[in-house]
């Protein structure tokens, strides 16, 4: 099984990576799409403008192939970028989902960095075994869906927000499997499942 890592300039590529290799994945990163590939993932920490800006070039082809049924998994940023856009800055979002992203509240502590506990609200072959487990979280913005079907599980900090959206072969973690031990392996496996159908 191949996946094409998307290194666009602003990510933990490396820890995605390297999650990914340990499970047994043959790991392609690269800044331009490669097609011959069982799917992809993007990563994603930073500035939502910097990552739309540097994504530009090949967004047709991303959405292409998101379209064309290659497995997807967008992780943090990387799923920020499914939404049409956000309120962190300027910047056109891949579109996949229809939505915008926008500020954790000013009454919680920003970002919310460190371990919540997932909530599944939909089953999902992604989420297999995985309700009411701890992942790690590092943001400050969320997604806020236009259709709330796409929302496959939450998180709380201070409000519940969307940690899971998902659609079809495209899923979008707002925490960061790589970083969240056996929970957050055992979502890369469930995702590993899925692309080997």
């Amino acid at each position: 099984m191949r996946a094409l890592v998307l290194h666009y300039g602003v990510g933990n590529v490396f820890s995605v990576s390297h999650a990914l290799k340990r499970l047994g994945v043959e790991v392609i990163v690269s800044e331009k799409i490669v097609k011959d590939v069982d799917c992809m993932v993007l990563p994603g920490v930073g500035s939502f403008s910097a990552a739309a800006e540097r994504i530009a070039p090949m967004r047709d082809e991303i959405v292409d192939m998101v379209r064309g049924g290659v497995p997807t998994l967008g992780i943090c940023l990387g799923m920020q970028l499914f939404f049409e856009e956000s309120e962190e800055g300027p910047g056109r979002g891949l579109g996949v989902f229809g939505g915008k992203v926008v500020m954790l509240p000013p009454s919680v502590k920003r970002p919310h960095m460190g371990w919540s506990m997932l909530h599944v609200k939909r089953e999902s072959p992604l989420l297999e075994n995985v309700d009411n487990t701890w992942v790690y979280f590092n943001h400050s913005y969320h997604p806020r869906p236009s259709n709330p079907q796409l929302v496959l599980a939450e998180a709380n900090h201070g409000i519940d927000f969307p940690a899971v959206v998902g659609f079809g072969t495209v899923y979008g973690t707002q925490f960061h499997p790589e970083k969240s031990s056996v929970a957050g392996e055992k979502i890369l496996r469930n995702f590993i499942k899925i692309v080997r159908g």
